[in-house]
């Protein structure tokens, strides 16, 4: 007899990843919007600002690449599940809205 291995649904798999978004149109503007859902979005924001964000506040941080480096500064709010618009733990960065910065910004998050 083998062992039998449990199939994922995709919805499964889904629901275990994160994932990050720019939310606001491409173009410039005053300000730009990255969106990160799942189940590493505290981490990462604790990464990119160096602190522990507080549930449902909005924090003044400077936004930091994971070499260190400080990418921009704007708001960071942390909606934790299930309490959020996705039902999973989420963060919303709110910077400078040029496409370099939001560019660097969400490669910086993707890239934790």
């Amino acid at each position: 007899m083998g062992t039998q291995q449990s199939k994922q649904s995709p919805d499964e798999k889904i629901r275990r990843d994160t994932i990050a978004a720019i939310a606001t149109p491409s173009g410039r503007g005053g300000i730009g919007v990255i969106r990160v859902s799942g189940p590493d979005s505290l981490e990462i924001a604790r990464a990119i600002s160096n602190k522990e964000p507080e549930p449902r506040i909005a924090h003044y941080r400077k936004f930091h690449n994971p070499e260190g480096m400080e990418i921009d500064n704007g708001i960071l709010i942390y909606y934790p599940g299930p309490h959020s618009y996705t039902g999973e733990d989420v963060i919303e960065l709110q910077g400078h809205g040029g496409p370099v910065v939001l560019g660097m910004l969400i490669k910086a998050v993707c890239s934790l």
